[in-house]
């Protein structure tokens, strides 16, 4: 069953000197993770596409008197087995550890039934919410090891805990998650120090979600920033030894 952690109150140092990467860093629910996981102390490190507005989030946050990030552009999409290597052993050079890896980056695909699914999209799909998770979890994890408490976070949704009509490839790109998640959790619970669990945001205020909803009024649901709860519970060390969980951040 899953659990939920909206009612977690953050201490202010909560984060405090630790490595945090964040996927998807540039807008919506990754930049508000960004800059919290900031707020509270944390050097984060900004991955996105769109350099432009992974600026923005930097300079947000330096503007803010937080710990000052770093920013690595890169295209999930088109990102080789190699690129996701090179992130690591970046990661490894600039900083030494790597403390909490936030996977929010995703991509909608189509809403359309299985039977008529563009499969370059579904393709696309795949490669954005599944592979590249799985290759950047897999290429971290020696960075990972070098510390003494990993997180490593998925990000969820309901259609990935429970398959509905037309949600074709985030559906079961997010199931397959869900399956990743629990695998990797197993795996590395009994010699290393990484924990692993996904989080399912819930209906947001992002772009996304109005895309997947147009007739919904955005305004119904919460700004990324009142969900930050969770992801600050999973980031710090008051969910150490919880690993192989399903949460919910509402």
């Amino acid at each position: 069953m899953p659990v939920s952690k909206k009612d977690y109150q953050a201490r202010p140092d909560l984060l405090k000197d630790r490595i945090i990467l964040v996927t998807g860093a540039g807008s919506g629910i990754g930049a508000a993770a960004a800059k919290s996981f900031a707020a509270h102390g944390a050097t984060v490190i900004l991955l996105g596409r769109t350099t432009r507005k992974l600026e923005t989030i930097y300079d947000e946050i330096e503007a803010a008197g937080h710990p000052t990030p770093a920013i690595y552009p890169m295209n999930l999409e088109g990102a080789t087995p190699e690129d996701h290597i090179q992130l690591a052993e970046t990661l490894e050079k600039e900083f030494g550890r790597l403390d909490g890896l936030l996977h929010n980056a995703s991509i909608l695909g189509n809403l359309t039934p299985l039977s008529q699914y563009n499969m370059e999209h579904w393709g696309k799909v795949m490669q954005v919410n599944l592979n590249a998770p799985y290759l950047m979890t897999r290429a971290c994890l020696g960075v990972l090891n070098k510390s003494e408490d990993a997180s490593v976070v998925f990000t969820s949704s309901s259609v990935g805990r429970k398959g509905r009509a037309y949600w074709g490839a985030y559906g079961i790109s997010k199931a397959a998650v869900e399956n990743m998640m629990q695998i990797w959790a197993d795996e590395l619970e009994a010699n290393t120090p990484i924990r692993v669990n996904s989080i399912n945001p819930g209906a947001t205020r992002t772009s996304m979600r109005t895309r997947a909803y147009p007739g919904e009024d955005p305004a119904s649901n919460p700004e990324p920033e009142a969900i930050m709860a969770a992801y600050l519970y999973l980031m710090g060390p008051d969910s150490k030894g919880s690993t192989g969980e399903q949460f919910d951040a509402q």
